[in-house]
């Protein structure tokens, strides 16, 4: 479905899905559950350079006895007394992001499981069969895993540097955005959170609608098998459901067109949100457009106001 600018109006009124009554205590005792394990983090100095960045290969252990490989910055010549958490899309990460306009933060940037350097047999790495990754199992559903990389990623980043504690943040785009959404309501260390372009938001209205790559898979996989009842799943891992659970502040990137993340998807997270929250509006997603660098040099503007009181 093609949008216009004039559908703004529309897309914010797009009311997200009512949570499976057992919504939070599935997701907060999956959270206890992660607080038992120590992460063990690692750091290894790549050797490269960068003039304001000490740049390192990151591992930790998550669940499932998981090893999570990534990067760290470490800020040259300021004190580290803030932390971010990055997460990336499904296209999944080949170096760190050195452009974030947060001061003084270590910053992490594990790959989720399955991706990149946290490859591991069965998972395949490709989006449209790692989205598919046990996903007619409610508790072992590959996109639980990872919101429990990015919890374990917050008790790696404290346990390397506990002065940043009160001072932690989120970013992720995409798909990073839509495991954001799913892990932060539970998530009480984290402060404030930004999500770009988040996926995984309302899932009965996102499997009606033409997309490409990982959310056609999920519609197709979904046509295939009506006998698993697929959408039962799908509601607890529902990024428009979690949103409203989320108490702290939040700032969304969120797209008028999208190939890949169906904008109304994007939204209900969005209109989801039950307190501060923030929208930065993108003519499109996941696509090159005429406005692209101006509104990429706009929205870092925004996150650097948005972060500063971190």
């Amino acid at each position: 479905m093609q949008l216009e600018p004039s559908d703004l109006k529309q897309l914010l009124k797009i009311q997200p899905p009512e949570p499976p009554h057992d919504f939070a205590n599935f997701w907060q005792l999956r959270y206890e559950r992660a607080m038992q394990i120590s992460p063990r983090p690692r750091l290894s100095h790549t050797g490269q350079f960068h003039p304001d960045f000490e740049i390192y290969d990151l591992n930790y252990y998550s669940t499932d006895d998981f090893n999570i490989g990534g990067w760290a910055l470490i800020p040259k010549y300021t004190t580290v007394i803030r932390g971010v958490v990055v997460g990336h899309g499904y296209g999944g990460r080949t170096e760190p992001d050195f452009n974030l306009p947060i001061p003084g933060a270590a910053l992490l940037f594990p790959c989720f499981r399955g991706i990149s350097r946290s490859q591991r047999y069965p998972i395949s790495n490709n989006p449209i069969y790692h989205v598919l990754h046990d996903l007619d199992k409610k508790e072992r559903y590959i996109l639980g895993g990872c919101v429990e990389d990015l919890w374990l990623a917050v008790s790696a980043l404290l346990q390397l540097f506990p002065a940043a504690r009160g001072h932690l943040a989120y970013c992720g785009i995409s798909f990073g955005g839509g495991i954001g959404a799913l892990a932060v309501p539970w998530e009480s260390r984290i402060q404030r959170a930004h999500f770009n372009v988040p996926t995984f938001g309302n899932h009965p209205l996102r499997l009606q609608l033409p997309s490409e790559g990982s959310a056609a898979a999920v519609q197709h996989f979904c046509r295939a098998h009506p006998e698993l009842h697929i959408l039962e799943t799908l509601a607890y891992y529902d990024a428009a459901c979690a949103a409203q659970f989320i108490t702290l502040p939040v700032h969304i990137a969120a797209a008028l067109h999208d190939p890949v993340v169906a904008p109304q998807g994007q939204f209900s997270i969005y209109n989801a949100l039950p307190k501060q929250k923030q929208l930065f509006v993108l003519d499109q997603g996941h696509a090159d457009y005429p406005r692209r660098d101006h509104q990429e040099r706009a929205l870092l503007l925004e996150l650097k106001e948005f972060f500063a009181e971190l």
